[in-house]
């Protein structure tokens, strides 16, 4: 355990971990900064301590990280567990409302991913300007480079520089808990701040600004969301005991060594409340190991980050919420580390331009807070429900959790709506704008699977033709009769429909004729579950040489069709080796109309993701030599 909690620090906590840098520093230096009185630095200190104890520790280790699918976290990961206890829509093609809003709170997400890169990076190379002001041009074009290094390392996987990544965030929380130690030792009134009546009698003093605040507070418990999302790869008593023996620790220790900084610093705060956190050392030569240091720490955090937004993309195609994806496996024995490529591009371009946009930390802030805690918001809701629908919990049990949870988010949630048209909007137009997309395809591919069941017939009657030697079918409003020959081999049709005969088989018979002596309808189903465990393929023999063939996948793994088969081939002894298989997919060409059930720009839409998806080939792991394709028209 002590080990997964060490490696715990670099993914789950980097984030979190390198909020100092700029947390406090908003609070009295940006845009809506109070003044760095003692009054206020107590009520910010106290404000900061009772936030991060009451949504990481409480909330998030407390309660909602109990809300785990087989151990995963995260939105989608909630939404698996409820999908079964809600009511599905009676229109096809509809989402459910409450899915809907877990999906949009796992879109703003993507948001946050974008943002905390830039962030991070940014305010941990500003050190070099507070060590000199000869170094500010540098700034800029140094963060960029670091930031294009690290997303041009994706593809090469993370599996060796992951193993460094533990042992540097202990320097790094060592570091901030030592800096912070050195200043509580020489004002250690500042522990007063554990005292929550400042923060009641900070709100007090400063009415409308001390709500106002509340939208550069949030800065210290951003990462809170990451750090459920990422509960998968360590579990949930790992990730507790780095928290509460470290990364808490550590935290707290440090905005309190900055607090005590500004207190015993009045006579110089223009200089000091620039950057609070590189104050916490004397000026000179000791702030470049420290830059080096929070800049490595700021890399690790957006690589958590980076690689978090690569599982949820996997966990959204497998789910149905995003079209097929290059998911590329970087390591040979960690099945979770992936990299898609598409993602790293649209994050890197996204980080980018968001540096350049806002050119420093300070202005990057103010973009900052609305993505994470309305998502946090909707996470409260969603596990809300879990406790109603999934553990069966009392209303009365429920709902007083429920109410504190919101009360606490709803207030951070609409301090940093006053920050919208600063900058706020940025991650909330991300967020509007993937959820769309999620949307648009989830509605697509209902409709689209709609079609085929009305395109299709009964298995049974394609089979009854088959022992006659014939399909019939209806050309023109008149019925015909095709006969059929059965070559040797083994063929394979990939179907959403299990209990009919797809249309490209109908399609097949009817134009080629002939079909081979095997026949597997194989259909892959996405479980909501991370991983399936024991036997994830069954099969059914029909009769004519036709097997149907289900092959379970959970939403944390990429099918692997031929595998599967494979093993079914020696578990089930069928009379075909995979030398023999040809595999027969459709290409499916839609006809967007302004008459169509998702309207036109929608349909448009549908059918450039369609186009630009991954081949099913590459998805379901078929190799393209043996690949028959087979185009059809379809008008939704």
């Amino acid at each position: 355990m002590a080990g997964l909690a060490l490696a715990a620090l670099g993914v789950v906590y980097g984030d979190i971990g390198t909020s100092p840098l700029y947390a406090l520093k908003e609070c009295v230096h940006g845009h809506h900064a109070v003044a760095a009185n003692p009054a206020n630095v107590f009520g910010l200190l106290s404000l900061m301590f009772y936030s991060i104890t009451l949504v990481v520790s409480f909330k998030y280790l407390g309660f909602v990280t109990r809300a785990n699918n087989q151990g995963e976290g995260g939105g989608l990961a909630m939404l698996a567990m409820l999908e079964s206890k809600l009511k599905r829509p009676k229109t096809v093609g509809a989402v459910a409302i409450i899915p809907m809003v877990i999906v949009f709170g796992t879109c703003l997400l993507y948001g946050e991913g974008i943002i905390t890169p830039a962030i991070s990076v940014l305010s941990a190379v500003e050190g070099l300007g507070v060590a000199t002001n000869k170094l500010d041009p540098v700034i800029l074009p140094l963060t960029v480079v670091i930031l294009l290094g690290l997303f041009a390392v994706q593809k090469r996987g993370t599996a060796t520089i992951g193993r460094i990544f533990g042992p540097i965030m202990i320097l790094w929380f060592g570091t901030l808990a030592v800096l912070g130690l050195i200043w509580i030792a020489k004002v250690p009134a500042v522990l007063g701040a554990l005292d929550p009546r400042h923060a009641v009698r900070f709100f007090i003093e400063n009415k409308w600004h001390g709500f106002v605040i509340l939208g550069s507070v949030v800065l210290c418990i951003t990462g809170g969301e990451a750090l459920y999302a990422d509960m998968g790869h360590f579990g949930r008593r790992p990730i507790q005991l780095a928290w509460f023996t470290l990364a808490m620790p550590a935290l707290v220790l440090n905005y309190f060594g900055q607090g005590a900084m500004l207190i015993g610093n009045q006579h110089r705060l223009d200089v000091v409340t620039e950057s609070p956190f590189y104050a916490l050392v004397p000026e000179g030569p000791l702030i470049y190991p420290l830059v080096v240091i929070a800049t490595m720490a700021t890399v690790i955090a957006s690589q958590a980050l980076i690689s978090g937004a690569y599982s949820l993309t996997r966990q959204a195609v497998q789910l149905g919420f995003l079209p097929r994806v290059r998911i590329q496996h970087t390591s040979s024995e960690t099945e979770g580390q992936i990299y898609v490529p598409e993602v790293n591009n649209a994050l890197a371009i996204g980080c980018i331009a968001l540096v350049f946009a806002f050119k420093s930390s300070s202005n990057l802030a103010a973009a900052y807070g609305i993505s994470v805690m309305g998502t946090m918001a909707i996470t409260s809701t969603a596990f809300f429900i879990v406790c109603l629908k999934v553990w069966q919990w009392p209303l009365y049990r429920a709902l007083p959790l429920y109410i504190l949870f919101m009360v606490v988010d709803l207030a951070f949630l609409g301090a940093n709506l006053l920050k919208f048209f600063d900058g706020g909007f940025v991650p909330l137009v991300i967020g509007i704008m993937i959820f769309s997309v999620m949307m648009v395809w989830k509605r697509g591919r209902a409709l689209l699977g709609a079609y085929f069941v009305r395109a299709s017939k009964p298995l049974d009657d394609f089979l009854a033709g088959l022992r006659e030697g014939i399909y019939r079918t209806v050309v023109r409003g008149k019925p015909v009769e095709v006969p059929v020959t059965r070559v040797p081999g083994a063929a394979v049709f990939l179907t959403s429909n299990p209990g009919g005969t797809p249309p490209l088989l109908m399609h097949h018979a009817q134009h080629n004729k002939a079909i081979h002596d095997t026949v597997l309808l194989v259909t892959v189903l996405n479980e909501h579950v991370p991983r399936m465990l024991g036997d994830r393929t069954e099969i059914d023999e029909l009769e004519q040489g036709f097997y149907r063939v289900r092959i379970r996948v959970g939403f944390m793994e990429t099918p692997d069709v031929p595998r599967a088969l494979a093993d079914a081939i020696r578990a089930y002894d069928l009379p075909f080796e995979m030398d023999d298989v040809t595999y027969y997919l459709g290409r499916e060409t839609l006809l967007a109309t302004k008459h169509g059930e998702m309207g036109k720009r929608a349909e448009k839409l549908f059918a450039f993701l369609t186009r630009n998806s991954q081949q099913a080939t590459s998805f379901f792991g078929i190799p393209p030599e043996r690949v028959v394709e087979i185009g059809m028209q379809v008008d939704l």
